[in-house]
């Protein structure tokens, strides 16, 4: 049901999430070149590494709630993955909110 989320994407940068991830990791241990830390610190590296960490924290929560009903997982575990889950999602939509809300101030500038 999660997996289902990424297929929505329409940015290019994030349609590949374990891409972003792994050369993330790799430009961190290469971090002697000053080419490889402006990547790793680029505005869509960021959000493609948020992306991911989001991911990651729905898919938990969605598995530790199956193990809940089936009654293989303790109810505090499903109730922590939940929250951050939740906590993940307010996250992304208020980012999202805030760039929507910088697209429409620069679409109103005047040139």
């Amino acid at each position: 049901m999660i997996d289902n989320i990424q297929n929505v994407s329409s940015l290019s940068l994030t349609r590949g999430l374990d891409d972003i991830t792994s050369t993330n990791s790799t430009n961190s241990i290469a971090g002697s070149s000053q080419n490889a830390a402006t990547e790793a610190m680029s505005f869509a590296n960021v959000l493609g590494g948020m992306t991911a960490d989001a991911m990651t924290s729905l898919k938990t929560a969605e598995s530790k709630s199956f193990e809940g009903i089936k009654g293989t997982a303790n109810t505090r575990e499903v109730v922590d993955a939940v929250l951050q889950a939740e906590q993940s999602l307010q996250t992304a939509i208020a980012f999202r909110d805030k760039i929507v809300n910088a697209y429409l101030e620069i679409t109103k500038m005047q040139m």
